[in-house]
């Protein structure tokens, strides 16, 4: 569902970041496969803002094949490091792959298995966050991550206004206004999430129609 008319998504894509090789395989493969990853316009806001915060250190809830991870990558100084997390052998295989070919696979930390698992064995700081797994579970995810946060961190929040029939805008809509509405367990996740998120006094959030919504906020410490 996208949420841009269709002539500004397409002013969004060709003013934009332009994806290098290696990006627009993998946005074929997605096209080609159904696979729901974040898309050049999204991927390009991830980079951007991990260069505005100056961010070094990147830890990722859900990674996939490693599209937004490659995005991220981009930004970070010869030190860093992002951690991309997947419960699919595959599909962290194909992002491995993926980020050694663009000249990134130094920077990045390979977990395979649940993020709520892997979390718990890095202690941070993170400057950046991104949250793209189970929507029921995106409230967790934040709980789990910040007490790891850096001053000034940027949590991300994919899929905050739409993932397909798991997340119904319509209904998150009505919920923001101010209705009681029935939610499945998908679209009451990014509702509690965002709940959450705009009630602490320690972060700054906004959503952005991006893709299918994006939630961002930073974290003051």
């Amino acid at each position: 569902m996208a949420h841009l008319a269709d002539d500004v998504l397409r002013f969004v894509r060709a003013a934009g970041p332009q994806p290098d090789d290696v990006l627009e395989e993998m946005d074929e493969y997605a096209e080609a496969n159904g696979f729901p990853h974040v898309g050049p316009a999204v991927g390009g806001f991830l980079r951007l803002t991990a260069r505005l915060a100056g961010a070094e250190s990147v830890f990722e809830f859900g990674s996939g094949y490693g599209y937004s991870a490659y995005w991220f990558a981009d930004a970070l100084p010869e030190n860093g490091e992002i951690v991309l997390t997947e419960v699919d052998e595959d599909e962290l295989e194909m992002a491995r792959e993926h980020l050694s070919r663009g000249g990134y696979d130094d920077l990045a930390s390979y977990e395979l298995g649940d993020a709520l698992d892997t979390i718990e064995r890095y202690d941070g700081p993170f400057d950046a966050v991104l949250i793209d797994h189970q929507k029921h579970r995106y409230p967790e995810a934040l709980e789990a991550v910040r007490d790891k946060l850096a001053p000034g961190a940027v949590v991300i929040a994919d899929n905050t206004m739409s993932a397909g029939s798991a997340v119904v805008f319509e209904d998150l809509l009505a919920h923001f206004e101010g209705q009681s509405v029935e939610m499945n367990e998908g679209t009451r996740g990014v509702a509690d999430y965002l709940d959450t998120v705009r009630a602490d006094p320690a972060f700054e959030t906004m959503v952005l129609p991006l893709g299918e919504g994006i939630a961002v906020s930073r974290f003051e410490g």
